[in-house]
């Protein structure tokens, strides 16, 4: 069930390619054991609405957030969180050297007592691997 979401603010779409960062940050998730490939899923969401700091139009942000169920070791979500994170900084370098940026990453359990989910994903999965 890992969800990454990125939340990024509108202006660096001429700057960063966001397709390419959720395909980046999504790779990495696959390649990370403790997060079933099955449940990945990773997107991103421009915000177009926002003040960032002192207001300065050329500020920018990326928040991600990956939301996992419990289960995990300390150390298995803080080797996740710094793989995912590492790919970011990476990712951005170039554009974060040139520019005002607020780069963020968390991760968020998920309480299975107050979560509902259906789906059939997984079995398409394992019929496309035969």
């Amino acid at each position: 069930m890992p969800h990454q979401i990125i939340e990024y603010s509108g202006n660096l779409d001429g700057d960063i390619d966001i397709d390419e960062l959720v395909q980046a940050l999504h790779d990495t998730a696959i390649s990370i054991d403790v997060l079933p490939t099955g449940g990945i899923r990773t997107r991103a969401v421009r915000h177009d609405h926002y003040q960032i700091a002192d207001g300065h139009s050329d500020n920018s942000f990326i928040y991600v957030v990956l939301r996992i169920m419990k289960g995990r070791t300390p150390e298995q979500k803080k080797d996740a969180g710094e793989r995912l994170f590492g790919t970011l900084l990476e990712f951005v370098d170039s554009v974060y050297q040139e520019r005002p940026m607020a780069l963020s990453f968390e991760i968020q359990e998920i309480d299975p007592e107050v979560r509902w989910k259906q789906g059939n994903i997984r079995d398409y999965m394992a019929k496309r691997a035969n």
